[in-house]
């Protein structure tokens, strides 16, 4: 099959919009502020901006015109370039992630966009269709998916290795829903974005200009003592303040998480959502290099986590984070679950390590350089809040607290495992991150020492995974035994991995 076809010819009003919005801020100020202005430099620079507008909405004629696309039996054929013509050829096999976007625009003309991400980098990073049909959009996707289909088994064949097995007895055609959440998952998701807390530095940058809008006798007795005798007044205008945050933060949750759904099959991982701006994306399980299961001090509070995946291939549009996660307010519970039901291959485990006692002792006594550079800071500035300037050493005293806490919770949250094939290691103080990975798919380790921890017989180590950017995950302080069976541990990878 070699069929050469134009893009759809809205895409010269989706790329003149683009234009548009990107000029907005020229064209606010040449006919609304200046509506009535009758500068020659006004004048002109309209006149400028009409002629540009004329020769843009030419060129994006000839663009559509000749740039092109052919799907042959294993790649797309690209031509571009209005005045010197290019080809470029980016093969299926290179397909690592596919992505569905439909915001307005899409929606009022009944089209969509979509995105195929390669393991290039560079000009061959990612092909985009900005303007499709469904209907065409479903036949780019399935073009990619049968070529590498066929690629994905003729390497099963070939390889015959222990994962191989297992994705043959887990093969299912039709994919399966796994989550969706439920209204009450919606506004709980809603608390952690801590939106609410904006009113806090409100607060404390205008509390001090109160003095020049208060009466002089008020003035006279102190802004605090003003406000100590009406404590009813400003607690219940920060409460309607945090209410219409927290409304606020619960609407923008439903817009992005409302239409949320986690599906997958024997190959892909499947995730919609967005009410107002729908996005579609499938990640290839083959390419999933490792797990991630973060939990955010407020997460933690109220029992949710993020689960990532971390791919290999570029995500595209640098929105990595919003585009490898699975839904960021799981309950741990169904996190855990999750996981399992989606990549069977990859075996969490809730038996883990803790580190030794002599971690602890070395990571209290070790300088903060955060807090002496915030205690210098602090000395040199002092920061008139709330007209406490002659207090900062509270606020350094403070911060100590909080260095201390978050190190002892970092001591008691630290975890890791070797089980079978799998690395597992948990870091993290106020917030927690799990990292589970299969040894086939950490590309290099590294186990180091520094003086303190050789007295102590601790060392450090480090995993990096095939990513964009690359995954780097350290564990500091475990016994030096362990971080010697780890290594040994790794060598096993041989067996493994075979290489081409």
């Amino acid at each position: 099959m070699k069929e050469t076809n134009r893009h759809h010819p809205l895409q010269i009003v989706y790329d003149l919009g683009v234009i548009i919005k990107n000029t907005f801020f020229i064209i606010v100020i040449l006919f609304v502020f200046q509506a009535g202005s009758d500068s020659p430099f006004v004048k002109y620079g309209r006149l400028a901006f009409f002629v540009l507008l004329a020769g843009t909405i030419i060129y994006l004629v000839f663009k559509w015109y000749t740039h092109k696309y052919t799907l042959t039996q294993t790649a797309f054929v690209l031509t571009e370039g209005v005045f010197s013509k290019k080809r470029k050829t980016v093969p299926y096999s290179k397909v690592q992630h596919v992505k569905r976007k439909t915001n307005l625009f899409h929606r009022i003309f009944r089209v969509t966009s979509i995105t195929f991400e390669t393991s290039s980098q560079g000009d061959d990073s990612s092909v985009k269709f900005e303007v499709v049909t469904p209907e065409e959009a479903a036949r780019l996707e399935n073009q990619v998916y049968q070529q590498t289909s066929i690629d994905q088994k003729t390497d099963s064949e070939n390889q015959g290795t222990e994962e191989a097995t297992q994705q043959e007895e887990e093969a299912s055609d039709e994919a399966v829903v796994h989550f969706s959440p439920r209204k009450k998952e919606v506004i709980k998701a809603s608390f952690t974005s801590l939106s609410f807390l904006a009113i806090i530095p409100i607060v404390g940058s205008q509390f001090n200009k109160f003095d020049d809008i208060l009466p002089d006798d008020v003035q006279g007795d102190g802004v605090l003592s003003f406000f100590l005798e009406r404590w009813w007044l400003i607690a219940l205008t920060v409460f309607a303040l945090v209410m219409l945050l927290m409304i606020g933060g619960a609407i923008w949750t439903f817009l992005k998480y409302g239409k949320y759904e986690i599906a997958s099959d024997s190959e892909k991982v499947y995730i919609t959502k967005g009410v107002l701006e729908e996005t579609a994306f499938s990640i290839t399980k083959k390419n999933v290099q490792a797990i991630q299961i973060q939990q955010s001090f407020m997460k933690r509070m109220l029992g949710l986590a993020e689960v990532k995946l971390v791919c290999a291939g570029s995500l595209g549009d640098g929105n990595t984070d919003e585009v490898n996660s699975l839904y960021p307010f799981l309950p741990v519970a169904k996190a855990h679950q999750l996981v399992e039901e989606i990549l069977p291959s990859y075996k969490l485990t809730d038996t883990m390590q803790r580190l030794p006692r002599e971690a602890f002792w070395l990571r209290m006594l070790t300088p903060s350089w955060f807090w002496i550079i915030a205690t210098a800071v602090l000395y040199f500035w002092k920061p008139d809040l709330f007209g406490l300037s002659d207090y900062w050493w509270a606020i350094s005293i403070i911060l100590l607290v909080l260095v201390i806490i978050s190190r002892i919770l970092n001591f008691k949250n630290s975890r890791y495992t070797i089980h079978d094939t799998f690395i597992q290691l948990r870091t993290g103080g106020f917030g927690t991150s799990l990292f589970l990975s299969k040894r086939s798919r950490v590309i290099e380790v590294e186990v180091s020492r520094n003086i303190v921890q050789k007295k102590l017989g601790l060392a450090s180590l480090s995993t990096v995974n095939r990513a964009k950017p690359v995954l780097h995950t350290n564990m500091n302080d475990v016994p030096q035994e362990w971080a010697e069976a780890f290594f040994a541990w790794y060598k096993g990878r041989n067996q493994e991995v075979e290489l081409k």
